[in-house]
């Protein structure tokens, strides 16, 4: 609050500074009188002289000062200098010319002084927000990114600018951070700020209200509203930099989340690593004891069927183990490519045969537009590509619907694809399904798998520098793609 005692004394010592003003003018006009009366000075000279004095006390003092001083001295170039001396003659022309001359340099001279000094003062005061903003923006970069920057934002900015209060949104956190003295009815300032997406400024109340965009994006990251003697030039530089520091938060904080995600599946893939290494060898004596069991024959019916049963399943628990040993190696770039001219036609074939049904011979149709494509990649990679996408169309499709396997050649890359008719993969999904053990949520209980086959696909994919996509639709079924640069040709 303002001291009562400075408003009391604000008005007389401004009378007295006046005062004083007036009288030391008044004192250098007497004795230039004076002197100029006692030397017999021409009216010409003393005119310039007085006006001289006018000038000065127009820009050292102000314009009422002045015009007091040029009253002043045509009463004396009247009545000292122009004839009849020692008499006032009011009607002389001579006095009203003088006058108007004094006043009109007052006036321009006083006019000139004082936008000088506005601009003066507006200089000095812009470069006293910007040693704060520098102050601020150095002192931002030693905020501690891992706690919430509002707290340390808001403390900053009050203490620098010498605010008497701030408050800060953070729309990320969804929270509100205050200091110093707010009403009752100010509890929210910031956050309205905010959801009103509109900039204020109270000069009454000296209330700055900002947005605080980053321009990066349309959405703002939050709001800043200060209350104190601020340049609105001063405030909009303000909101800028606290922006960037909530940016900079969240930069940090993504990439926090990104680096912690990264060592998590790092460390899974390692211990799945290890569980498939693990269970290589048992699925392998399973195998072969169920595999030897068929071989020997003399089972019944029944003992026959759990006997094709167990080695089935544990074909496709080593097909899983395989896979996320491929993986793996991918992950860690250990996977060394065996690239080999392979025919694209015969792969499909020999594919679609290993994984048609006995019960559906024709449900796997293929189509292959060039019959002598052939394409340069590893076989056993692109191979478990295939097996993947034709698995997961066996899975998903309507039953009696075929599966359609295509290829066909651009001028600049081979494209696979494999279509079937089932249940669309919704559109936030068509990502997300091919990160490891990602399953879209309306599929989980409907069929089993391990969301680990199409990540291999992705990482397969990558490896050769080409990628993978999906298009679903209700209507037009699903169609899994499969792009690799040209390194295919045709052989001749």
């Amino acid at each position: 609050m303002t001291n009562p005692n400075v408003l009391g004394w604000t008005q007389p010592r401004q009378t007295l500074r006046t005062l004083a003003q007036c009288t030391a003018a008044s004192g250098v006009l007497a004795l230039l009188t004076y002197g100029g009366f006692v030397l017999r000075i021409n009216v010409l000279t003393i005119s310039l002289l007085y006006l001289l004095i006018v000038v000065a006390v127009a820009s050292l003092f102000g314009f009422w000062q002045a015009s007091l001083i040029s009253l002043l001295a045509v009463a004396c170039l009247d009545y000292f200098f122009l004839p009849p001396i020692f008499h006032f003659d009011v009607a002389d022309p001579q006095d009203w010319v003088a006058l108007a001359t004094f006043e009109a340099t007052a006036l321009a001279i006083s006019r000139l002084h004082g936008r000088e000094r506005r601009i003066a003062r507006v200089a000095a005061i812009h470069l006293k927000g910007m040693e704060h903003l520098y102050e601020l923006s150095r002192s931002t970069l030693l905020l501690d990114l891992r706690q919430p920057p509002g707290p340390q934002l808001t403390v900053l900015i009050q203490r620098i600018f010498d605010l008497s209060a701030v408050a800060l949104f953070d729309a990320n956190l969804g929270r509100q951070d205050k200091v110093g003295e707010w009403g009752a009815g100010e509890k929210d300032l910031a956050r309205e700020c905010y959801l009103r997406d509109a900039a204020q400024d109270d000069l009454q109340t000296q209330t700055s209200r900002r947005v605080l965009r980053t321009g990066v994006g349309p959405e703002p990251v939050g709001a800043l509203v200060v209350r104190g003697r601020l340049n609105p030039l001063v405030v909009d530089a303000l909101a800028a930099l606290t922006a960037i520091a909530i940016d900079r938060h969240q930069s940090f904080e993504k990439e926090e989340r990104a680096e912690t995600a990264k060592q998590s599946e790092q460390l899974r893939a390692a211990v799945l690593d290890a569980l498939a290494h693990e269970l290589k060898t048992p699925l392998t004596a399973v195998q072969t004891a169920s595999s030897g069991l068929l071989e020997l024959g003399g089972l019944s019916n029944s003992q026959t069927e759990l006997a094709t049963l167990i080695n089935g399943e544990a074909l496709r628990l080593n097909e899983i183990c395989t896979r996320l040993l491929v993986t793996a190696k991918l992950d860690g770039r250990q996977v060394g490519l065996d690239m080999d001219d392979v025919n694209v036609k015969e792969l499909i074939l020999e594919v679609a045969a290993d994984r048609r049904r006995s019960s559906e011979a024709d449900s796997i149709q293929v189509d292959v537009e060039d019959p002598d494509l052939v394409v340069n990649v590893d076989r056993g990679l692109l191979t478990t590509i295939l097996a993947q996408y034709i698995d997961n169309a066996q899975k998903y499709s309507i039953p009696g619907n075929p599966i359609k396997v295509q290829a066909r050649r651009s001028r600049t890359e081979v494209l696979f694809s494999v279509h079937n008719y089932g249940s669309a993969i919704r559109i936030e999904d068509r990502e997300r399904v091919f990160d490891r053990f990602y399953r879209s949520p309306d599929r989980k209980g409907a069929v089993p798998g391990t969301g680990i086959g199409l990540s291999v696909v992705k990482k397969a994919a990558e490896a050769h520098h080409g990628h993978v996509w999906v298009i679903s639709d209700d209507r037009e079924g699903t169609t899994f793609f499969l792009s690799l640069p040209m390194g295919a040709r045709r052989n001749r």
